[in-house]
């Protein structure tokens, strides 16, 4: 098993279908103990409930607005009480909308960035004083291709915008925090069949968007989780600042 012993903050986990949730099972799978962070407290508490027990005591689920700092924290110190050392945080929490330039209002921009971008700065900055202290960890954060190609199916401009400064806001941190042992890189998925996707496909669109992917197929959730568990694992323990593509050749750069 690739994180046993080990223990994972993940946030935005608690929906069913998500990568969160799929991460959270992986991890778990491979031996770590995990705290999911959702907006929803009581999601946050079922989902871990769910997950396949380990032998270095209950997963757990805490409340968490990615976009509120003191959210945060609370969320860390709940977190650090009950697990100590905190060796991996994975940025996964995300929202998206499907609106044109000059249709984006300015709460919509900044509810978006909110999420997207800014919580990951909030979110790392609660974790990495206690990864720093114990010797050390990874974080990964959630991107997208649609930060690369300029433009998504399902996000706007200002979505495309937060998630690309996902990709400089963790190429920074990854050079700040190697020296005391933080690894941190993102992920760019493409589109994967999650419940936000789901139900906003038609066969058409479906049948259209998979003749542009190499691979010929859509993502799953557990694709993006693999790349995770890579990420979280001692695997990658000479990658940082990296960019991990998980899109079956959609962008191929």
């Amino acid at each position: 098993m690739l994180l046993q012993g080990k223990t994972a903050v993940i946030s935005g986990a608690a929906s069913r279908r998500g990568i969160g949730r799929a991460t959270a099972e992986l991890f778990a799978q491979h031996g770590a103990r995990v705290a999911i962070l959702d907006i929803d407290g009581n999601a946050a508490s079922e989902a871990a409930a769910c997950l396949p027990a380990v032998g270095s005591g209950a997963h757990l689920g805490f409340r968490c607005d990615v976009a509120d700092r003191t959210s945060c924290q609370a969320a860390a110190d709940a977190t650090i009480k009950a697990f100590g050392a905190i060796n991996i945080l994975i940025n996964n929490a995300g929202i998206t909308q499907p609106v044109k330039t000059l249709d984006i209002s300015e709460q919509d921009w900044q509810r978006i960035v909110a999420v997207n971008m800014t919580g990951v700065l909030y979110l790392s900055q609660a974790f990495i004083p206690n990864m720093r202290e114990n010797g050390g960890g990874s974080i990964a954060c959630m991107s997208s291709v649609s930060a690369q190609r300029g433009g998504g199916i399902f996000g706007g401009p200002h979505y495309s915008a937060a998630k690309a400064g996902v990709l400089g806001l963790a190429k920074a941190m990854a050079r700040e925090l190697g020296p005391v042992g933080i690894r941190v890189n993102s992920v760019t998925p493409g589109l994967i069949q999650t419940d936000i996707t789901g139900d906003k496909l038609t066969p058409e669109m479906r049948d259209e968007i998979i003749k542009g992917i190499p691979l010929s197929r859509l993502g799953e959730a557990r694709d993006v989780a693999n790349i995770y568990l890579f990420l979280a694992s001692d695997l990658s323990a000479y990658v940082t600042g990296a960019v991990m593509d998980v899109n079956g050749g959609m962008l191929i750069h």
